[in-house]
Formats: C-alpha cells, sequence, structure tokens
C-alpha cells in the first residue's frame, strides 16, 4: 500500500518528464522535416531498367520531394518539359493533376496503374466535377506532346513519365497529387483514398512557401491536438476522479485545466477546419470524429455553467451525465489522434511520442485506480461504528456515569 502511495506522489513528475519527451521530439521532427523540404533528398534512381525512351535517356532532372515519399522530378529542353512522379505502390492508381487555383475541379490529371492482367496504363483525365462520373478519360487540357506517355513499376515503387509542350515557360504551378488503392473500372477511376495540394515552382524547383505553411500548419494541427486532448484533458480529468478528497483544491485544478484543455482543443479545430479548405485533404473520418468531439467538449463546458447544487435531487443524474460524457470524449480523441497520424504518414517518431504519452497515463490511471479500490475495500472492512479522529486514534463510546471519590 505504501508503495503504490509512493507511486502516485511521483506521477506528476512522469506527466512532466513525457510533456518534455513529447515536445523534444516535435522538435527534432520539425528540424528534420524542415531540412527535407529544403534540400533534396531523392534516390538515385535508374530510369534505363524500366523506363522506355526517350525517358531511360533522361540525366540529372531536378528532383524534390513532393508528399510522404512521393518525388517529382522534370527536366526541360526548349518547349519540352518532361516529368516523373514517383510514389509508392502496390494496387490502384495514383494521379498528379494541374490546377489553375489549386482545386481539383477544372483540372486536368496524368493517372497511371497497373491493372489486374500486369498491363501499364496511363491517361489524362479532365477532372470536371467531384463526382466519379464527372472525371472524364481521355480529356484535358495538358499540352502533351507526340510522345507516349509511360507508365511502371520499380520494386515497390510506380513512375508516371510525360511530357508537355508549351511556349510559356512553367512557373509556380498549384499540383494535385492522389492516390486510390482499388483498380479503375473500365477507365473509371475509383473515389482517391488521400490527396493533396502543392505550390510547386518549376523555375527553381522548390515548392512555393504557401505550401511550406500548410505544412507546418498541419505539424501545428497535429501537435496542439496531441498536447491538448492527449495531455492536458486527460490530466484534468484524472485529477477529478482520484483526489476530490483534496477539497475544494480538486475543483479548481480541474476547471482551470479542462478550460486550458478545451482552448487546445478548438485550436486543433479550427486549424483542421483552415487545412480542409486550402488543401482540400478528404478525411472524413479523422474530420467527423474532430467535430464530434469539439461537440462533447461545449456540452461539457455548458454542463460546468449549469451544474446543479450539491442537495439538488438532479445532481446524481448530472454527475452522471459529466462523467461519462468527458470519457466518450477523451476516448474519441484519442481515436483520432491515432487515425490522424495514420492518414497524414507520420513517422516513428511522431507515434512513438504519443504512444509513450499514452502509456504514462495509462499507467498513472491503473495505479490511481488500485489505491481507490484498496482504500474503499478498507472503508468496508470497517465497524459501522468505527470513526478515526484526525490524528488518526481510534475514539471509543464514553461512559457517562463518573466515579466518586474513595
Amino acid at each position: 500500500m505504501a508503495k503504490l502511495r509512493s507511486l502516485v506522489q511521483i506521477w506528476p513528475s512522469f506527466v512532466r518528464i513525457c510533456m518534455l519527451n513529447l515536445i523534444f521530439n516535435f522538435k527534432t521532427i520539425a528540424l528534420g522535416d524542415d531540412t527535407a523540404s529544403s534540400e533534396s533528398t531523392c534516390k538515385n534512381t535508374n530510369f534505363q531498367i524500366f523506363l522506355p525512351p526517350p525517358y531511360q535517356n533522361i540525366s540529372s532532372p531536378i528532383c524534390k520531394p513532393v508528399w510522404h515519399t512521393y518525388e517529382l522530378r522534370y527536366t526541360k529542353n526548349g518547349d519540352t518539359t518532361t516529368i516523373i512522379l514517383s510514389a509508392p505502390y502496390t494496387v490502384g492508381w495514383v494521379g498528379i493533376g494541374f490546377s489553375r487555383d489549386g482545386k481539383m475541379v477544372g483540372s486536368s490529371a496524368m493517372v497511371g496503374w497497373i491493372n489486374k492482367h500486369g498491363h501499364a496504363k496511363i491517361k489524362q483525365y479532365y477532372l470536371r466535377g467531384n463526382k466519379s462520373s464527372e472525371v472524364i478519360a481521355n480529356k484535358g487540357e495538358l499540352p502533351l506532346n507526340n510522345v507516349p506517355a509511360a507508365v511502371a513499376t520499380n520494386g515497390a515503387e510506380i513512375y508516371l513519365a510525360f511530357q508537355l509542350q508549351t511556349t510559356i515557360p512553367f512557373g509556380k504551378q498549384p499540383i494535385l497529387l492522389a492516390f486510390s488503392t482499388k483498380h479503375p473500372h473500365e477507365h473509371h477511376l475509383s473515389k482517391h483514398d488521400d490527396k493533396t495540394t502543392i505550390i510547386f515552382d518549376f523555375s527553381s524547383g522548390s515548392m512555393d512557401p504557401a505550401s511550406n505553411s500548410l505544412i507546418q500548419m498541419r505539424k501545428n494541427h497535429g501537435i496542439i491536438g496531441i498536447i491538448g486532448w492527449g495531455l492536458i484533458l486527460p490530466v484534468g480529468a484524472i485529477v477529478a476522479r482520484y483526489f476530490k478528497h483534496k477539497e475544494p483544491l480538486w475543483f479548481y485544478l480541474h476547471s482551470i485545466i479542462q478550460f486550458v484543455g478545451f482552448a487546445f482543443g478548438l485550436a486543433t479545430v479550427l486549424l483542421g477546419l483552415q487545412l480542409y479548405s486550402q488543401m482540400h485533404v478528404h478525411i472524413p473520418a479523422h474530420r467527423g470524429i474532430g467535430i464530434f468531439v469539439l461537440v462533447l467538449s461545449i456540452l461539457q463546458i455548458l454542463a460546468f455553467f449549469l451544474r446543479p447544487n450539491r442537495d439538488s435531487k438532479f445532481r446524481k443524474m448530472w454527475n452522471l451525465y459529466h462523467s461519462w460524457f468527458g470519457r466518450m470524449a477523451l476516448f474519441f480523441a484519442a481515436l483520432n489522434i491515432v487515425l490522424g497520424m495514420q492518414a497524414a504518414g507520420a513517422t516513428n517518431a511522431w507515434k512513438t511520442s504519443y504512444g509513450f504519452l499514452a502509456g504514462i497515463i495509462i499507467v498513472v490511471v491503473i495505479v490511481l485506480e488500485i489505491l481507490a479500490y484498496l482504500k474503499r475495500s478498507e472503508k468496508r472492512s470497517l465497524p459501522p461504528n468505527f470513526q478515526m479522529d484526525p490524528l488518526g486514534e481510534e475514539i471509543f463510546p464514553r461512559n457517562n456515569q463518573t466515579k466518586g471519590p474513595g
């Protein structure tokens, strides 16, 4: 029992260490990502092995990592611009689109895949609307020249190669990148599993600062969400459940911590909505759960202001509502953090940091729950008329009769 109490006494130190580790890892990740965005880290690839001419003869193309492990290579020769996109591939299709305003509607795209019979296919599509029926094959506004486009796989990657013929030099160009794990059916594309929009500068081989700001915004979205919903709000819930004997300190701590956590959660959702409006990444599960958790959080804030008095007959119902809605919000928030990492292709450093944080919180909850159970068991084992005074000494019934002298 004493050992368990000592563990509880040092749990705040564990949380502080966990938070410092989380922040340190995030700073390391951010520095690593910024370095990757400013330097070319493309793999050395021998196109002669798998691409047909003239793509196999291209030497020293400008190359830039653009999304996850996608790499965009290009080279210019007069009015001809040769573009080669590489991406991870198992099944389905991979596409690169060219847009005027960064949106899918009205853009033209080159889409490549390997069909179920092992045959390579690449076609231009005109994205007239958001529906699959409005994605039209063999149409588009890309100025393709007479050299056939090519698609091929090399190891676990797929390569889309094509040439554009234009007298107007390419500059900063909104680029759409998307993929699906389902094969096209009779050249009709299935809905993409994920997509992103970047601004690529073909004059310098770099991404526009707007793209870098979107990448930084996505990092901030993840960091604020993990700190708010993954750390601050769970700590506030722990205070409310296990430290009510510290009256009224627990109430003030719980209120302050949860209001701060709510502010972080609200900022996370606002950043997510801004990302959705600018990048048009369609992740319905992550987006829907995020809004659902925000609604639960707002209901919890309203419950704080509308709580009945302790002697009210509705207080018990309010306690049940407040505690279980809080648990529900924390559960879905943790689930959404995992979904967000999966959708963003988070590195192992992100996953390890959140796993370490969640593990510490789970261990603390288990220890505190065991202590609470032992304390309840100890109280049940005492006689009904047994009491302890503030010094811990037993108080027995006194005899009201006094002895006379002698």
